[in-house]
């Protein structure tokens, strides 16, 4: 299963340019297979890397990419956002650049034990990025109340008809518990009126729950905020998101540390202190070319955010 890591990673080329590498230190927060990391590596011979991954998969990956760069990289199985005690065991308190790549990888979708496709008929609902965690996504769907699921499909996934599909779902699972991805998947199907179904009807359901299992809004404004102020002036933090939810998260940090003084008009002089941390490099979000989006599909909602700290 290994090997499917090795894909082009999305965008590699502007996320390699957006970095500016030089000689420093860098920090791959989901480190996946290796390819941006290598590609960071390969830019610059005095550039080194700290990287992480919750997923044990990912990370043998990525190890057996790096080996050609061997002493000039650290691998920690952590959530990037626990860079700060990450940075802290590998003796580390300022970065060169930063690197979040907040997609799930090629290899988790396509892997049917891991259950986070809804093409994955017979694949149990599962959805851990990291498979130690004890939330998966057969809990969240047989276990939590319908106004919680309701929330969860309507705030992370978007869905208009998040309200039947949980009505449904409580419905169903007094039943008989549902189990895998394909009952979800045809469940969901069902919810929704037919002139509005598709193939992928059930896509904004599962990348709800996947959001839940995985916890992967929490924190993260406070962790882009963080990882922005730990990076030398002159340094760049690039960030890939894939919905619009994680987007319109790093958009505001981004504008916030772009701000200065936000004392009202009226106040004669500044009383609040604060100070413009960073430049913004993109003010719009750069999106994967046409060659890119045909060849690899599922970097069609891919947007990459750059910024540089003063």
């Amino acid at each position: 299963m290994m090997g499917s890591f090795y894909h082009r990673p999305v965008m590699l080329d502007e996320v390699i340019e957006g970095l500016r590498i030089g000689r420093g230190v860098y920090f791959d927060g989901t480190v996946g297979g290796g390819g941006h990391s290598s590609a960071i590596l390969a830019a610059d011979e005095g550039a080194t890397l700290i990287a992480t991954d919750r997923d044990d998969e990912a990370l043998a990956a990525a190890e057996k990419r790096l080996k050609p760069y061997e002493g000039r990289y650290k691998l920690f199985r952590s959530d990037y956002k626990n860079y700060a005690n990450v940075l802290y065991r590998a003796g580390v308190d300022k970065l060169d650049g930063v690197l979040l790549d907040l997609g799930i990888s090629s290899h988790q979708v396509d892997d049917p034990l891991r259950g986070f496709s809804y093409r994955s008929a017979a694949a149990p609902l599962d959805m851990r990025m990291d498979r130690t965690s004890p939330l998966t996504a057969a809990q969240v769907v047989n276990g939590y109340e319908e106004k919680e699921l309701f929330r969860i499909l309507r705030d992370y996934g978007e869905e208009t008809f998040a309200s039947a599909i949980a009505r449904n779902i409580v419905r169903r699972r007094a039943e008989k518990p549902i189990g895998t991805c394909g009952e979800l998947s045809a469940l969901v199907e069902e919810s929704i009126p037919p002139k509005f179904r598709s193939a992928a009807c059930a896509r904004q359901t599962f990348q709800a729950i996947r959001i839940e299992v995985n916890g992967e809004l929490d924190g993260l404004a406070d962790c882009v905020r963080g990882l922005c102020r730990t990076l030398r002036p002159g340094g760049r933090i690039c960030i890939l998101t894939f919905h619009s939810l994680e987007d319109r998260i790093v958009k505001e940090v981004f504008r916030e540390l772009n701000t200065d003084c936000v004392c009202p008009k009226s106040f004669p002089v500044c009383v609040c202190g604060k100070k413009r941390e960073l430049e913004l490099i993109t003010k719009k979000p750069i999106t994967p070319g046409e060659r890119e989006q045909a060849e690899n599909p599922r970097s069609k909602c891919a947007k990459l955010r750059i910024a540089q700290k003063i």
